[in-house]
């Protein structure tokens, strides 16, 4: 590496691509998408552009091209497979690359997700994360009847009543966290003796009871789960404002931003890191990674008339949360470096076309980094904590 500072990088995919035609592009292979296979494909890809990790998209409903509640649309992708289950089949047909499954804190409960995501990170020796999501959508909500939401229009969000909406979600996020943090912690690294000759598998003084309660959960504890390979697999969140930047300082190992700038991106992680410090977190790292979309071609014009062509077969052109970067993968390292200046320690990209842009991820664009001497040259580290550079947390429980 030379004196820049080196950066991170991931990909997030869903699907076929980002693009809502993705799945139409002549790279793409509709017939596979709920195949083990295709997402197997994938990751191995990621890992062969010595990534640190790629995140898998979910939800608890179908995709819409609605904010807030189902289409009726049939010309676009809709249904997934379930991320944590695609992370722990594609987990054992890989050795370095981080997984991390994107999870929905409303409507489902901690215990259940803390030991599935200890399982991951089992089963890949250390290489489990997580993304944290919320939701407020009514027929989301309707899948489980425990809770309703108001059937608010875009417009309604900036009000009192979808701020503090806004406001529940996170807090909400907020405690998801603790109690997944204590239920890893639930059992101490050497809880388990596995001694035959005195017919002790457990020692029992070991295994604590969390005893989290909150507005939201009321939970017990110990977990059925030894504690995971890392200690605490990576909590990661997309974080648009300044509630969700609170969570990412408050709570998460990394969160995701969404700049148009460089000085949308300082100001993204000057907020981050003042609420790291109001929550005593200063010392911690916590890394703030950039979204972006991509469309990748050996040219300008090539990248552009590809998201054209995509554009007409959507019958509308594409827009994003994130920046969206239509270029050569040189010109996007230039991007890169430029947005890091601001902050960011690393990117995760969004592939418009998942068949077309992330071997133009893998096999140009990291390389083109590498020769900056601002990407690794191998992996240096066998777990997901390792490869971004966070220590392995002493257990609260231990004495």
């Amino acid at each position: 590496m030379s004196a820049s500072a080196p950066l991170h990088l991931a990909v997030a995919l869903d699907g076929a691509g980002w693009h809502p035609a993705a799945w139409r592009d002549p790279s793409a292979r509709p017939r596979d998408l709920f195949t083990a296979g295709y997402w197997a494909d994938l990751v191995t890809e990621a890992e062969r552009g010595l990534l640190d990790f790629v995140t898998i998209e979910d939800d608890l409903g179908p995709q819409s091209s609605h904010p807030t509640e189902p289409d009726d649309r049939t010309d676009r992708l809709r249904g997934r497979l379930d991320a944590v289950l695609v992370a722990a089949r594609v987990a054992p047909l890989t050795r370095h690359i981080g997984l991390v499954p994107t999870v929905v804190a409303t409507h489902t409960e901690p215990f259940h997700l803390s030991k599935a995501i200890a399982t991951l990170d089992y089963v890949s020796t250390g290489r489990a994360g997580l993304r944290l999501k919320v939701t407020a959508r009514p027929d989301e909500a309707d899948h489980f009847g425990r809770r309703t939401f108001p059937r608010l229009t875009p417009d309604e969000w900036d009000t009192p009543s979808g701020r503090e909406l806004i406001a529940d979600l996170f807090a909400e996020a907020d405690d998801y966290v603790e109690v997944l943090r204590r239920l890893w912690d639930s059992w101490e690294d050497d809880a388990e003796i596995r001694d035959v000759a005195t017919g002790r598998f457990i020692d029992r003084d070991k295994l604590h009871y969390i005893d989290f309660e909150g507005r939201w959960f009321d939970v017990k504890g110990p977990s059925i789960t030894p504690r995971p390979p890392q200690g605490q697999p990576v909590v990661t969140a997309l974080a648009h404002q300044s509630v969700p930047y609170r969570l990412v300082g408050r709570s998460a190992d990394l969160g995701y931003v969404t700049p148009h700038s460089a000085e949308q991106a300082r100001a993204a992680v000057a907020e981050i890191r003042a609420a790291q410090r109001a929550a005593g977190r200063a010392e911690e790292p916590v890394h703030v990674f950039g979204d972006l979309v991509v469309f990748l071609d050996d040219t300008p014009a090539a990248a552009e008339d590809r998201r054209a062509r995509l554009d007409d077969l959507a019958g509308q052109p594409y827009t994003s949360d994130a920046d969206i970067f239509t270029g050569t993968p040189a010109r996007l390292a230039d991007h890169l470096q430029e947005l890091a200046t601001a902050g960011l320690t690393g990117f995760r990209l969004r592939p418009g076309v998942i068949g077309h842009d992330l071997e133009r991820i893998t096999r140009e664009l990291a390389p083109e980094l590498r020769r900056r001497g601002v990407f690794r040259d191998a992996y240096e580290a066998g777990t997901l904590r390792g490869l971004l550079g966070l220590t392995r947390p002493a257990n609260r429980y231990a004495a």
